[in-house]
């Protein structure tokens, strides 16, 4: 029998002449997504992300505030408000925000701080107080804050590192080249950002690893616990060139310190220390070599500076031939300079002034730390996951300017409160501030579950929503009409989108062609001001227009049973008129508030909704009145009251006594109610004078 033999393939030989592929291999982080299926590097797409910013609201308390107290123009003549720029505070994903912010802030931004999600098996859900007692209620994140998050997390780490590889680089493109960033983070994900930050702004300029202690030694090991107590954050700190800003910073000596090295005292008690002037390295390092009291050596200080030094008596030798020491006064110290164990800073406690009832807030401390030592007043300062405004408050009372953006309604909502309130601050205190504008950008590109279950398709989304909803679809469904419930059409927004006021005015001309008297509008998320448009609709265009949220639970894996939908809230005002010497004088009344609670648990919507139609007005947190609104211009804050963490006491009439109209006529006042979840809502009332 013929033996059989196993053909072998050729032995590859690597040497010099053929190296193997993987020695030629750099290091590198690598991540599903970082490059494309040709082995390609992907590009952030900036030019598809780039849109145009709304702006919705101008804020000047101050201002508003002398207006309606007929002191303006005693204001205008005395302000404290610097007119070099007016802040922004904007709502929308960041990486979109910053595309759309390149064409004016290229280059321009001087110091970023981010504090970006970093829990994978984070719970958002808060408790959030109602009425003017201690009572609480929780509150879930918004539905798209929880896509945007899943789909941070959708592929675990990987989708993580492509999220916020994609945002440094833009915060790179933003920062000018005297700029610094600080990337706040914990140890489940600091390696990660390091290796992405050196990538993107190179290692040589990578600063440093700061570590900050926020917590007692305690930490968060409770009993039963198998771990190390996690008492601390790091905070990556990059510049953008060599050219990076930096101030020094010193904290006071300690009392061990003082005493164990000050030991000496002149005749008049003053204290002093013998410090080493021998040049670090030696000759090889640069220092001079020179002669000194009999002792050659190489020195940190030139010839002539030392020289100076002897003359004033500051050059101190114990005994001939020792090497002599400078003499350095404690009164004269500057400190400790500050170094990369931040241990001075406590986390925020219950009973602090500052805490606002934010999960992640920070204390303002940590944040004027970094602005001090990485900017100069006057600089620009940026936080793209600004949560409770933390970076802009500090920045504001160091005299910077600054632009925050978040994806939160409820950090925004909470954002624009903290900064009224600090203008109203700095502003009694006779200190300078800036007045500052509330930008709109809430289009998340793509979301999660659209993606992950539904494979991208939006038909499929609609009919799922319909489906959920009870409502039969549509056999020849429009772009504005796809669906009907009863005598109401229904329109289902994208998923891929908020619903905007031009996409309202369109399903308003569509369902009245239709000959439809009302229609429903489900979306995932509503254009701010929303409301107000569609009371317009309404009486132009005969349909009544329904606005209500697509529920979170819809997107439940194995889900059957529909979940509650219910409308955003139902707000009425009226004005309130009163004569003051012939002149008309205007004051808005709340008449009526009935929040959607699409944000509540579903655990607690029961209870509450009995709650909100027996005491809607419970459930406001802020409103604000435009005496003299015109569509199509920014919201301008003439009056506004708010509840605040020591003070739960609301007013339900302004008392702003506003006369300012230019001549008798029918004007338009707007009123905005901002509920304790952080969702707005806005009714037009007719004011005639």
């Amino acid at each position: 029998m013929a033996e059989n033999h196993k053909q072998k393939s050729p032995t590859v030989r690597y040497g010099l002449d053929n190296p193997h592929p993987l020695s030629q291999l750099k290091t590198e982080l690598v991540w599903d997504g970082k490059y494309d299926e040709y082995g390609n590097r992907r590009a952030v797409d900036i030019a598809g992300c780039a849109m145009p910013l709304q702006k919705i609201e101008t804020i000047d308390e101050p201002r508003s505030r002398a207006a309606a107290d007929g002191n303006l123009e005693l204001f205008e003549k005395e302000k404290k408000r610097r007119d070099d720029f007016r802040n922004r505070l904007i709502w929308g994903d960041n990486k979109l925000v910053m595309a759309s912010l390149l064409a004016e802030f290229k280059g321009r931004v001087d110091l970023i701080y981010i504090d970006p999600p970093f829990d994978v098996g984070a719970d958002f859900t808060m408790d959030v107080p109602i009425g003017d007692e201690k009572e609480t209620v929780g509150k879930d994140q918004s539905t798209l804050e929880m896509v945007a998050y899943r789909d941070m997390w959708g592929k675990g780490t990987d989708s993580y590192l492509h999220m916020m590889f994609e945002r440094l680089s833009l915060m790179k493109e933003l920062l000018s080249e005297r700029g610094s960033i600080y990337v706040h983070c914990d140890c489940r994900v600091n390696s990660h950002l390091r290796l992405i930050l050196e990538e993107t702004f190179g290692g040589e300029n990578f600063v440093n690893e700061i570590v900050w202690k926020r917590s007692d030694a305690k930490g968060d090991a409770t009993q039963g616990s198998k771990h190390y107590s996690r008492i601390q954050d790091t905070i990556l700190f990059c510049r953008k060139s060599e050219s990076a800003t930096w101030n020094p910073l010193y904290v006071p000596l300690s009392e061990e310190y003082v005493e164990g090295f000050y030991k000496y005292r002149d005749a008049d008690g003053r204290r002093w220390k013998m410090e080493n002037m021998l040049g670090p390295g030696g000759t090889a390092k640069g220092n001079p070599l020179y002669e000194v009291m009999g002792v050659a050596r190489a020195w940190r200080y030139s010839k002539e500076r030392m020289q100076k030094l002897i003359d004033a008596g500051l050059v101190i030798q114990t005994k001939p031939g020792t090497v002599p020491m400078e003499k350095k006064y404690l009164d004269e110290s500057k400190g400790v300079q500050v170094g990369t164990w931040w241990d001075d800073i406590s986390m925020l406690r219950g009973w602090s002034h500052e805490k606002i009832g934010y999960n992640t807030q920070k204390p303002e401390a940590l944040l004027e730390r970094i602005i001090k030592a990485s900017s100069n007043e006057g600089d620009l300062i940026a936080d793209f996951f600004c949560g409770s405004g933390t970076t802009g408050a500090a920045a504001e009372r160091l005299g910077r300017r600054w632009i925050m953006a978040d994806l939160g309604r409820f950090s925004i909502h909470t954002s624009r409160k903290r900064l009224i309130e600090l203008q109203r601050t700095l502003h009694d205190e006779d200190k300078p501030y800036r007045a500052f504008d509330v930008y709109n950008l809430g289009r998340y590109e793509r979301q999660w579950w659209q993606k992950e279950r539904l494979k991208g398709a939006d038909e499929e989304h609609r009919k799922v929503v319909l489906g959920f909803y009870k409502a039969e679809v549509l056999p020849n469904a429009g772009a504005y009409l796809h669906g009907r419930k009863g005598r109401a059409l229904v329109f289902v927004d994208g998923i891929d989108s908020i619903l905007t006021r031009d996409e309202v005015r369109d399903v308003a001309k569509a369902a009245r062609e239709a000959g439809a008297k009302e229609v429903h509008c489900l979306a995932w998320e509503f254009e701010m001001d929303l409301r107000l448009v569609c009371h317009e609709l309404e009486a132009s265009e005969g349909v009544q227009i329904k606005l209500i949220p697509i529920p979170r639970e819809i997107m439940e894996k194995n889900r059957t049973s529909p979940p509650p939908f219910l409308e955003v809230a139902v707000l009425e005002a009226e004005p309130i008129y009163r004569k003051v010497k012939g002149a008309t004088h205007i004051d808005i009344k709340l008449t009526k508030f009935l929040p959607s609670l699409a944000e509540v648990p579903s655990k607690e919507l029961e209870a509450l909704k009995e709650r909100a139609v027996k005491s809607g007005f419970d459930f406001i947190d802020f409103w604000a009145v435009d005496f003299n609104w015109h569509d199509g211009k920014p919201f301008e804050h003439h009056w506004q009251d708010y509840r605040t963490r020591k003070d739960r006491s609301l007013k339900t009439v302004s008392d702003a006594d506003f006369d300012k109209y230019p001549k008798p006529g029918i004007y338009t006042a707007c009123v905005k109610v901002v509920d304790v979840f952080g969702c707005d809502t806005s009714i037009t009332a007719e004011v005639k004078v």
